[in-house]
């Protein structure tokens, strides 16, 4: 029998964090599919938008699951959103514009399974585990599409494959190489956002947690990846490109550092009035 030890009070309903999030992300995902409209690579960085969406969004997911008593599945909890979310990420690639949709249902369809064996294979009987993997398993797929389009400016496969090297100064010749797969940067991917998922409960959990201060550190944790990532685009995109997705990086990561220390304060000092446990005499 699984006890829940820790209640969400107050905040915004989980539900409303998860639509929220799902709709920010495949809106951010189809934004960046200006780069094929206008033939460039500048709106690029709305695939890290989309990751830092999807990433707040599994935050707090991962808050409602580990509530149940199971504090050391977070680090686990990271790892299977992204090691289910790649497998729908990679297969959905091969569909086209239509790559996010098909990605969400894949990664449900994943989840839904992972969440199934744990619950009544593994007889872990968590209320919300087969919800929470499945949303985890999608939040994984779309992040990683995000860090892909942030990266190579597409999320379909060809994009992901194909690059190209210069010989000479001016032959350009395809390599298979210099691509998001072929180059390795999924591992990259993987762990940036596997990473940014499972430390904001981690820092924050506690008798003085607050559901803003774990998104704001969610938030900031997500364009410090970003930041990552828009360097590694150099490498496959124009230098204008990537400048921008590093610009807009680095505001949004300033603006999220102070306010996640403005609120570390905030709740710090809450707890300057509490009283120390008394000593009894002769203990």
């Amino acid at each position: 029998m699984t006890v829940k030890v820790e209640v969400i009070e107050g905040g915004i309903p989980h539900t409303k964090i998860m639509l929220a999030g799902l709709v920010c992300t495949i809106v951010c995902l189809y934004l960046s599919y200006l780069n094929v409209v206008t033939n460039t690579g500048l709106f690029s960085f709305f695939g890290g938008l989309a990751a830092i969406a999807a990433l707040i969004w599994g935050s707090h997911t991962i808050k409602v699951l580990c509530s149940y008593g199971i504090g050391t599945g977070v680090p686990s909890a990271g790892m299977i959103a992204f090691g289910s979310g790649v497998i729908a990420m990679l297969l959905a690639t091969k569909f086209g514009i239509a790559a996010p949709i098909v990605a969400l249902v894949l990664a449900a369809i994943i989840g839904l399974v992972l969440g199934y064996l744990a619950n009544d294979v593994l007889n872990m009987k968590i209320p919300v585990m087969i919800q929470s993997l499945t949303e985890l398993a999608v939040v994984g797929a779309l992040t990683l599409m995000g860090f892909a389009v942030l990266i190579t400016g597409s999320f379909t496969f060809a994009g992901l494959t194909t690059g190209s090297v210069t010989l000479f100064g001016a032959l350009a010749m395809p390599s298979y190489q210099v691509s998001f797969i072929g180059g390795a940067l999924t591992a990259v991917a993987f762990l940036l956002g596997a990473i940014a998922i499972q430390h904001p409960f981690n820092a924050c959990l506690g008798p003085g947690w607050k559901q803003d201060r774990m998104l704001m550190l969610t938030a900031e944790c997500g364009f410090l990846s970003m930041i990552v990532a828009a360097i590694m685009s150099f490498a496959l995109l124009s230098a204008g490109s990537a400048i921008i997705s590093l610009i807009i990086a680095l505001i949004g990561w300033v603006y999220t550092y102070c306010e996640y220390i403005r609120l570390s304060k905030r709740d710090a000092f809450a707890w300057l009035d509490a009283k120390p446990i008394p000593d009894v005499e002769g203990h």
